[in-house]
């Protein structure tokens, strides 16, 4: 009888290992790519995201190790398997690529036009001739889309308008900031809010990515219900995108 309990705990433990030998360890670095967005990916490590980003993963043991380039190249690097995970993705945006439960941080979008203009609305925008970088869908996010053109980068934005070869330009608040802090007077344009889109890491579809992926969501879940992040968004001066799911909403 002895000798059969003994063969029983032996096939237990047999089973065991086999389960745990199934499950990949965790990485201990996620490889990012990411745009140079100003304080918020910036190329030398400063920022919002890159802040929120090592809360989520450096007390889990995982390093941040990130690529810094124009946000088309990071989509193929994430889709050639070459990286982890892109940064500032929305979701569905990008195919080939998987999409984590929660969200990071959000896109404020914004409409920059002149200011003798009348403003937009998402039911005006179809009349308009609208313009933004490469690479970023609005179209897809955005109602009424009818007339767009895509450019390569975000200089002449200003003179584009000023023109009138283009009616708004749209992009992030930050990154509609950073146009605005370039014109010689300022007063001359407006801002005006259009929508919140919900930022993902897009990962690779991987085992590994998977896995940090499995990480990332549980991490995640645990520093919004706790408020952690918070002191991170106070930090950079911006809009906290969590308060909702403190007071019981879903992300």
């Amino acid at each position: 009888m002895a000798g059969r309990w003994l063969w029983v705990l032996v096939f237990a433990v047999f089973c065991s290992l086999a389960r745990a030998a199934d499950v990949p360890a965790t990485p201990a670095v996620i490889h990012l790519a990411s745009e140079d967005w100003e304080d918020y990916t910036a190329a030398d490590g400063h920022g919002l995201a890159w802040d929120i980003l090592r809360a989520v993963f450096e007390p889990a043991g995982v390093k941040l190790d990130f690529r810094t380039v124009p946000y088309t190249r990071s989509v193929g690097l994430v889709q050639r398997r070459e990286v982890d995970a892109l940064v500032g993705v929305y979701r569905d945006e990008v195919g080939q690529v998987l999409y984590p439960h929660w969200n990071f941080d959000t896109d404020h979008i914004y409409a920059l036009g002149l200011a003798s203009d009348p403003a937009p609305t998402l039911k005006s925008l179809g009349r308009y001739r609208l313009v933004w970088v490469r690479g970023y869908s609005y179209e897809r996010y955005l109602p009424n889309i009818h007339r767009y053109n895509q450019i390569e980068r975000r200089t002449g934005i200003l003179p584009m308008l000023k023109q009138a070869r283009a009616d708004f330009y749209i992009d992030a608040l930050t990154e509609i900031n950073a146009v605005l802090a370039a014109a010689e007077d300022p007063s001359q344009y407006r801002r005006t809010h259009l929508a919140e889109l919900p930022l993902f890491l897009g990962f690779a579809d991987t085992p590994q990515a998977r896995t940090l992926m499995a990480l990332y969501d549980k991490r995640m879940e645990l520093l919004v219900k706790s408020g952690q992040l918070k002191p991170i968004f106070e930090h950079w001066k911006q809009p906290y995108p969590f308060d909702t799911v403190a007071s019981g909403a879903t992300p």
